[in-house]
């Protein structure tokens, strides 16, 4: 498949906001609607999905409503003190690694919390079913996946999906998956099962593999720049600004599959033809040099402008940004506290990517807590 790179953020901004763009390949991608598409494409599941990530106009409106529910700003805050106490329980079992033995702290701690958080906001309370979908997840994200894993995962993720389903439809809670369900089935007009299966997967998945690597790249950026470090603990600078620059240099979500043009779009001097493919690039948009200058590669929380498009921009802003902030605001300051003298337990090159074009981070962060 081919698809057009927008990697400068003037034009991504420009294009994630015009309403001839679209997210729906059912209804505007040729190479769909041809049946060019197999199953066993590594992004399938990116496109093949029926929820607001890929609807479109007031498709997209009516999903990302119900789905808004799960993040307002007083049901984030609410979710600090639980937040803290995942940390701080994390931390003192990190406390007991033996000295001189390294800890991978994207597993031992990136991970736990947000797929802790967002499970439990969507009652996903089952530790083989939790474990069951973060498998998945990370397998849709590994974009150099062979066919056969492509197949199995597709039809793993939505076994899970509908047993959690069918529990809450027997036992219903106070959670988001209950609330989805409700709507589903109060007004089946606002919410098909398949867009009910599909929304559970979008908001699990994206509820915590963002967060992932934004702690995972801070907590990297951090040890590899002590002086930026020493910044944050002089109070010289603030945890906000460590977040907001690890956003804009190291995007979360690298690459994100796909929007299509539903008519001939005419931008900075070439045409994105009707039905074309376009990926949008926030990693290369957060080091475009003509906004951040010749060292926008660089790390520095000092940064005047630290504009990025990590978590989108227009209609498709992600709902879980500001969850994913608080996240990193707490567990930041706070396993820098618990190990001041923290340091990487390999050498930065020796340090290998996850296997994904969308997904950002490190397979393994490997680290010596006590120095």
């Amino acid at each position: 498949m081919v698809a057009w790179a927008i990697t400068t953020q003037p034009l991504l901004k420009e294009l994630l906001t015009d309403p001839r763009v679209s997210k729906d390949a059912r209804r505007h991608w040729p190479a769909w609607a041809n049946g060019e598409v197999s199953p066993e494409w590594p992004l399938f599941t990116w496109v093949a999905v029926q929820n607001m990530f890929t609807a479109y106009g007031g498709d997209h409106k009516r999903l990302r409503a119900l789905v808004a529910k799960a993040f307002t700003a007083r049901r984030t805050a609410a979710l600090r003190p639980r937040i803290e106490q995942l940390t701080a329980d994390l931390l003192d079992g990190l406390a007991a690694t033996a000295p001189g033995a390294p800890v991978d702290l994207r597993e031992g701690y990136a991970y736990p919390i947000p797929i802790q958080v967002i499970c439990e906001l969507f009652g996903v309370t089952d530790e083989a079913t939790r474990e069951g979908l973060r498998v998945c997840v990370d397998s849709i994200f590994h974009t150099s996946a062979d066919p056969e894993e492509v197949t199995a995962t597709y039809a793993r993720i939505y076994e899970l999906l509908g047993s959690l389903i069918a529990a809450k439809r027997e036992t219903p809670g106070d959670d988001m998956t209950s609330v989805l369900i409700s709507a589903r089935e109060e007004d089946g007009s606002r919410l098909s099962e398949q867009e009910l299966i599909d929304t559970l997967l979008l908001v699990i998945s994206a509820g915590h593999e963002t967060t992932v690597n934004l702690l995972d790249n801070a907590i990297h950026a951090l040890l590899t720049h002590p002086e930026q470090l020493e910044l944050v603990r002089t109070g010289a600078a603030d945890w906000d600004a460590v977040i907001e620059e690890t956003l804009r240099v190291q995007a979360p979500v690298a690459n994100l599959p796909l929007r299509y043009a539903t008519e001939d779009i005419a931008l900075d001097g070439v045409t994105i033809a009707k039905g074309d493919a376009i990926l949008a690039a926030y990693a290369a948009a957060g080091r475009d040099p003509q906004l951040h200058g010749a060292d926008a590669d660089r790390f520095d929380i000092t940064r005047a402008t630290k504009e990025h498009l990590a978590f989108g921009h227009g209609v498709h802003y992600c709902l879980g940004a500001p969850l994913a902030k608080l996240e990193a605001a707490v567990a930041l300051p706070a396993l820098f506290a618990r190990f001041p003298r923290m340091r990487l337990a390999t050498v930065p090159g020796e340090l290998r990517p996850v296997e994904s074009f969308i997904s950002n981070g490190h397979r393994a962060l490997p680290v010596l807590l006590h120095g």
